[in-house]
């Protein structure tokens, strides 16, 4: 019986979203697309989702946008996706940002480093994996750092761009670094509660130890991340790197003109 009503339920929402109308904001939101498709699916999607939680009527059209992108445009996916991160944020952003004052083991650490943009206008995050360790407390202060690095990333987004790019740096790490629970965490905050924020993510001075730590995380990784992950040769890492960001954007640890800044201070 149960499963029964479960059922009854999830029609009526389908049934719900497939009729789902409403108007479409296109002013004052910076998005411009000659899709009639996607742009019927934003209205539908945003025609749903606000009769299910009315906090999503404050969301622009962009952010709808990428939670479309990341369920190849599936109205229904894409919606429980949405609502499930605006209840996520709700519960654990609750005063709307977090603070470095609670994250004192986290920031501790010196791990993650914002400054610079790439050359179509991406900020860059720089993420040293040999300073991260795994502890006793839990991964919950982690995963608050996490959000904590992610916000900033995308407060500092331009007009017109909407993505970031990582430079994770895994130069002298080892098995006291790999932390998979972590590292799973992360991940799911990004792909879950960031979809389509990625831009892209540089690997580098990856050691051959972590590749046994990457076969279990990368079955986690959903199809649309994995395309965005490079892992970058040492003998050919300033080239590369060069191809999307200008040295004079370039951390000074990699030969460019910039000093490392730490997230609390970027």
């Amino acid at each position: 019986m149960m499963m029964m009503n479960s059922n009854k339920s999830e029609s009526r929402e389908s049934t719900e979203l497939e009729e789902a109308g409403g108007r479409y904001h296109d002013e004052g939101n910076g998005l411009k697309s000659n899709n009639e498709i996607e742009l019927t699916r934003i209205r539908l999607m945003r025609s749903f989702v606000e009769t299910q939680d009315p906090s999503s009527k404050v969301v622009d059209d962009l952010m709808i946008r990428r939670f479309l992108r990341a369920r190849d445009l599936n109205v229904e996916k894409a919606s429980a996706l949405f609502l499930k991160y605006l209840k996520w944020r709700q519960t654990f952003v609750p005063n709307g940002s977090i603070s470095a004052s609670e994250l004192p083991h986290e920031i501790a650490q010196n791990k993650m480093f914002i400054q610079g943009f790439d050359k179509t206008g991406r900020p860059i995050a720089v993420v040293l994996g040999a300073r991260h360790f795994q502890t006793k407390r839990g991964i919950e202060e982690f995963k608050r750092f996490v959000v904590y690095g992610l916000d900033k990333l995308c407060s500092r987004i331009p007009p017109g761009q909407e993505k970031f790019v990582f430079i994770a740096d895994l130069e002298g790490w080892g098995y006291s670094n790999s932390d998979i629970r972590a590292y799973l965490g992360a991940l799911s905050i990004l792909q879950d509660f960031y979809p389509e924020r990625l831009g892209k993510v540089f690997i580098i001075h990856a050691p051959y130890i972590f590749m046994t730590v990457w076969e279990i995380v990368y079955p986690f990784i959903d199809k649309n991340t994995k395309k965005k992950i490079l892992f970058v040769e040492n003998k050919s890492l300033k080239s590369t790197l060069l191809e999307e960001i200008d040295e004079s954007q370039l951390p000074e640890i990699y030969r460019g003109q910039l000093p490392l800044v730490p997230t609390q201070d970027s």
